[in-house]
């Protein structure tokens, strides 16, 4: 495989890049002087391209596929929402519609883009607190892959949390279904990307830390598997530049924290002395309300980057409470 040049600039194409994580990314390789092109099925302002597709079929987006070096695909239905059946289904091709069109348009490709990084999620990994007594990180190599989650000795979990893992598990079979020879594939398996942006989880949490409703969720005792917005992008940059990486990555930040843990950083961060817990049955009644699910809020996820750490990639913000003071400090710039 022919390495990347040094100190050239990267065509790299995002599709499914006009949400949160997208504006991310493209945002940090557009600002190191990288071409960037967004593929969405909606336009909006933004300084990089912007090219429309639909998700669904091939067109004139293809062209922009052609002798690119990088492409991230980000595309799928958000999670945020009430996991019934349309949604549920929603969700799912989403998913696994997108990534299998993006394989039939590299197929006829003369030149495909040298490394495909294709999302995937933490949640594939089980819950964390499932056996008594048994409590492990989970990496690349050792984790064990989630499914008929378990609470305790004789309480199942919901069974939506086996629906979450179950996509995930799908969505990476059908990334590695079919061979692409002149194309690396990296599936990145991402924690809770926390950003100083609105419309993502740091803004949820700092609105409820900011009502004095900060406290717990559910026991506290839930892990959670988060990366500041920085350590993403420049993760990402990492795996396009490393030719030896590929397969599954965990993109999350080395120490994930436990639930009251988070808060309470998240407290002292934006400098609010106390926070009412919000008990599991409130959780899962709040969550209704807000329209979606009390997975997101209570399962346990103890991720760590065990194949990063391990390729020498260096955190910025590997612990949770430096991470929540820079980000409340953006925000409050913002504001």
């Amino acid at each position: 495989m022919v390495p990347f040049p040094e100190r050239r600039a990267l065509r790299i194409v995002i599709p499914g890049g006009s949400g949160l994580l997208g504006r991310v990314l493209a945002r940090h390789f557009q600002e190191r002087g990288h071409h960037v092109r967004v593929l969405t099925r909606g336009p909006y302002t933004a300084p990089w391209q912007t090219v429309h597709w639909d998700g669904r079929h091939t067109g004139p987006w293809v062209d922009y596929l052609e002798g690119t070096d990088a492409c991230i695909n980000l595309a799928g239905r958000s999670v945020n929402c009430r996991w019934d059946a349309v949604h549920r289904e929603e969700i799912r091709a989403s998913r696994l519609e997108t990534t299998q069109l993006l394989h039939r348009a590299m197929a006829g490709l003369e030149f495909p883009p040298r490394v495909w990084l294709n999302a995937s999620t933490a949640t594939i990994y089980r819950h964390a607190l499932d056996r008594p007594g048994i409590d492990r990180e989970m990496d690349e190599a050792t984790g064990e892959l989630g499914g008929r989650e378990w609470m305790g000795k004789r309480r199942r979990a919901p069974e939506s949390w086996d629906f979450a893992a179950g996509v995930a598990k799908e969505w990476e079979e059908a990334f590695y279904a079919e061979r692409l020879p002149w194309t690396r594939k990296v599936s990145m398996r991402m924690g809770m990307v926390m950003s100083a942006e609105g419309g993502g989880a740091f803004a949820a949490l700092s609105n409820l830390v900011r009502l004095s409703l900060g406290g717990k969720q559910g026991n506290g005792r839930q892990y959670v598997s988060w990366i500041h917005e920085k350590d993403l992008a420049r993760a990402v940059e990492f795996l396009i530049e490393r030719e030896d990486l590929e397969g599954a990555v965990n993109v999350t930040a080395p120490y994930p924290v436990h639930n009251r843990e988070l808060m309470a950083a998240l407290r002292d961060a934006w400098e609010v002395p106390n926070g009412f817990p919000i008990p599991g049955p409130l959780v899962k009644l709040g969550v209704r309300m807000m329209r979606t699910e009390a997975e997101l809020v209570l399962k346990s996820r103890r991720v760590v980057p065990g194949r990063l750490l391990e390729a020498g990639f260096q955190f910025e913000f590997p612990e949770w409470a430096e991470a929540a003071e820079d980000l409340v400090r953006r925000w409050r710039n913002r504001e």
